[in-house]
């Protein structure tokens, strides 16, 4: 019988006990609540932007190459990196004996082509022309003479002076030196025919676009600067070897430059042209370059791992220091927005694709829906739900949630 009481005794103890733990529990967390410290924010009026950061690439607006036009060497190169030339200032030779030798035997090409159209239109060549034309005259003149060979006979056969078979061999004759003068006078026009001299044409016209293209070597075995600007880029040096198509040089007005930027293809559907932008360029911190979006990507393209646009973007406030083929920086602007409420967006939540914040109201938090306007890594602008000097919660120093009705401690 005294097991009995000692075992209710136990249990109570045990029951004390968890109500007790269960107490602690309660008042510690009130006592927390109590004192949950939070960050705060007020709503304010400032311009918000809307911008979009990616890489770009200066590139001049007009590039000016140099190429080896043929395999040669390099004669001389009379600039240096980074020099600014005049227009007319000459820049590199190379040598031109084979250009020129290539131009002899195109031009000689010509000369025999051109003979040979000559002689194909005008039946003949000169000396052959002159021949034929003697020919007709001695063919002429033995027509005449038959033929006054015949008419004498005629007459004498008429008075019974000359028999009937010499008056035939006489027309005989005739009819020989007409044939004959007859043939040749159709030589004389005839002597090509139509495909004949097609042919001859097309002949001439490939020695003379051969012509051309030797000259057009010629006179590319010395540059000179056809604008005024910077040389950027020298691949070659005297004496070296450069075969055709090879780079020489390159040069431009490096304050007539633009910036090709490539922004992911999400980014892409909110860019226009004429939007603002800033460029940065590492090599020269703290100085930044302003410009505006002049063309926007018409198509999609792979650059690396990325899916991205390309989107031109003219600079307007060029100063000569941005140099070709060097990346950048671009922010561009997509929107701003003048004296507009806005909080931190830290501060904004989500619940089923509706908006709201914790307002700071007293010591508690108020939980209060909101429309949102225009917002960027940093701000939101608030169309509705707020007004100037509201305060609102952004988060606590502890991690635990923020929750309507609990009492708060503001932390600066």
């Amino acid at each position: 019988m005294m097991q009995e009481p000692k075992q209710i005794d136990r249990r109570l103890l045990w029951g004390g006990g968890i109500l007790l733990l269960i107490v602690v529990f309660f008042v510690a967390r009130s006592m927390t609540r109590e004192h949950l410290t939070i960050r705060a924010a007020k709503a304010t009026r400032a311009q918000l932007e809307k911008t979009v950061s990616t890489n770009g690439r200066v590139e001049p607006e007009v590039n000016y190459q140099f190429h080896s036009p043929t395999n040669t060497t390099v004669k001389a190169v009379y600039v240096q990196q980074g020099d600014v030339v005049p227009a007319g200032k000459l820049l590199i030779e190379l040598d031109d004996l084979p250009a020129r030798a290539r131009v002899a035997s195109a031009e000689s090409g010509v000369k025999s082509a051109e003979v040979s159209y000559e002689s194909a239109i005008h039946s003949g060549t000169k000396e052959e022309r002159e021949s034929m034309a003697a020919e007709l005259a001695k063919a002429q003149l033995d027509r005449k003479q038959a033929k006054r060979d015949l008419e004498a006979l005629q007459k004498l056969q008429a008075n019974g002076a000359a028999s009937k078979s010499e008056v035939a061999v006489a027309q005989d004759r005739l009819s020989a030196a007409e044939s004959s003068l007859h043939s040749l006078e159709e030589r004389s026009h005839n002597r090509y025919s139509k495909s004949e001299i097609e042919r001859a044409k097309a002949a001439l016209d490939e020695a003379q676009t051969n012509l051309l293209a030797a000259r057009l070597v010629l006179a590319q075995t010395s540059y000179r600067a056809p604008v005024a600007g910077t040389v950027y880029s020298i691949d070659v040096s005297k004496t070296q070897y450069a075969e055709e198509g090879k780079t020489l040089l390159e040069m431009a007005d490096l304050k007539h430059v633009r910036v090709r930027a490539y922004p992911d293809e999400p980014e892409i559907g909110g860019l226009a042209v004429g939007q603002k932008v800033l460029i940065h360029w590492d090599a020269r911190p703290g100085h930044e370059w302003h410009g505006h979006i002049q063309r926007v990507p018409s198509t999609i393209i792979a650059y690396g791992t990325r899916n991205v646009g390309e989107v031109l973007i003219a600079i307007d406030d060029p100063d000569g220091t941005l140099l070709p083929d060097t990346n950048v920086t671009v922010k561009v602007t997509l929107s701003s927005e003048k004296n507009t409420l806005s909080i931190p967006r830290e501060a904004l939540r989500y619940e089923n694709g509706n908006a709201y914040v914790f307002r700071i109201i007293g010591d508690e938090l108020v939980r209060t829906p909101v429309t949102i306007g225009t917002l960027n890594l940093a701000q939101v602008a608030i169309l509705s739900g707020l007004s100037d000097g509201d305060e609102v919660a952004t988060g606590t120093l502890n991690g635990l949630p923020l929750q309507e009705g609990v009492p708060i401690k503001v932390t600066q």
